[in-house]
């Protein structure tokens, strides 16, 4: 089916992803295992033909003026291929969600009821730049159960078809259909368009990628989504607090590396303790270049600081994601005034509290509306990796099906199902 005819060639991927959809969740453990491992191997084997593929999308995209962090996201280099033939073997060897019963009580009437995991179906995953990703959706999809849809960024064309040539050939070498994981053979951004308005065919959409991308998806989805928008993460440096702790978890939190979602954009700091805490975080901040945005109390403490950048915070200050060494800084007198903060400007992505008292923390976990909150903890743990679903497929913001990192279980549902030795109801 030739790409250019973009309806019949959406509609004949989608009739096809969803055959493969109801092989997958059907097919063994063993069977999906087996593909993992071998798409695995395939990576490593085809390190060199991997790499020139790579080569005609960065030659492209130096002609054609790509920035400089974009032209290394979108690199596969040796390294970056083993890192994911790991993340295949890693796969590989964690339990199988599908299937799984749990809950599982008996009733008075006798029939016991509990719910089994099982696979979403199909999901279509758009995403930009960074060619890895699309081993990463595949591995979860075949261990999963379901099929997937994939649509790459227009600039790793080339290097998403050469490694969608291997995740395909695993599939055979494991008796699994090709089709369970497709990739969209065009860039004509009409078959985005298409992709997310096919309800019959697609089960959900995940959108990853910058704020327009997942805003446009979300606005013209015929499907559910899965998605967040921003990730305005928030510290909270509570009245009680171990100091030493807190400044390294916030230097943590916010310049272990500026660019990811979970990164701390804003820092709340309890008026009780400022005045110790904000001069040792501001010269860590003065050090590593990063401009400090503050409210006039936060300023009064922190300009003093030698080589502090320290400006004026504006409104839109407390809501930003900056990607960037920069920082919001505000002063509260209470938990109760940091909590309204983060509830009103946040994302709903993560946040966390720094805090010795332990009412203090727990109602923080209750009462702030994040996907991930934490305690004594840096926001960059917000990760798939790192919460122990040994891959995400992205973080989700919203409170149906899915919310935070999501991984195995979050590209699962849940069906009841009643166990019966012939009871009739009375």
């Amino acid at each position: 089916m030739s790409p250019n005819d973009i309806p019949a060639y959406m509609a004949h991927v989608g009739v096809a992803a969803r055959a493969a959809a109801t092989v997958m969740a059907a097919a063994s453990t063993a069977a999906r295992n087996q593909a993992l491992r071998r798409l695995a191997e395939r990576l490593r084997e085809q390190v060199g033909a991997l790499q020139r593929c790579n080569a005609l999308d960065l030659d492209a995209a130096r002609a054609a003026g790509l920035a400089a962090p974009l032209l290394d996201r979108l690199k596969l280099t040796p390294q970056i291929i083993e890192t994911v033939a790991e993340g295949c073997e890693q796969i590989a060897a964690m339990p199988d969600p599908v299937g799984e019963i749990s809950e599982l009580k008996r009733q008075p009437s006798g029939i016991s009821v509990g719910r089994m995991r099982v696979p979403l179906g199909v999901f279509g995953m758009i995403y930009e730049s960074r060619p890895n990703v699309t081993i990463e959706a595949a591995s979860l999809a075949i261990k999963s159960g379901n099929a997937c849809i994939l649509r790459g960024g227009s600039e790793a064309l080339q290097s998403n078809l050469a490694l969608w040539r291997e995740v395909q050939g695993a599939l055979v070498d494991a008796g699994l259909p090709a089709d369970a994981v497709q990739l969209v053979q065009t860039t004509d951004r009409a078959a985005v368009g298409r992709l997310i308005a096919m309800p019959e065919y697609v089960d959900v959409i995940i959108p990853r990628g910058g704020k327009s991308l997942i805003e446009r998806i979300s606005a013209e989805a015929r499907v559910p989504v899965i998605k967040h928008l921003d990730g305005n993460c928030h510290v909270y440096v509570d009245e009680q607090v171990d100091l030493d702790m807190a400044v390294a978890v916030t230097d943590n939190a916010k310049t272990q590396k500026y660019s990811p979602c979970n990164a701390a954009e804003s820092l709340l700091v309890h008026r009780v303790v400022a005045a110790q805490f904000l001069p040792r975080i501001g010269a860590i901040f003065a050090a590593k270049g990063v401009q400090m945005r503050c409210d006039a109390g936060a300023k009064a403490l922190l300009a003093p600081v030698p080589g502090a950048d320290v400006v004026d915070a504006v409104e839109s200050d407390w809501s930003e994601e900056y990607l960037a060494e920069v920082i919001s800084i505000k002063l509260v007198d209470s938990l109760d005034e940091a909590i309204a903060h983060i509830n009103r400007y946040g994302s709903h992505h993560t946040d966390a509290i720094l805090s010795t008292n332990h009412p203090n923390a727990m109602r923080f976990l209750r009462e702030v509306d994040s996907a991930s909150v934490m305690v004594n903890a840096s926001t960059r743990f917000a990760d798939g990796f790192e919460f122990g679903l040994g891959a995400e497929i992205g973080i989700s913001t919203d409170k149906f099906h899915a919310r935070g990192p999501v991984g195995l279980e979050g590209l699962t549902s849940l069906k009841w199902v009643v166990l019966g030795q012939g009871e009739l109801r009375c």
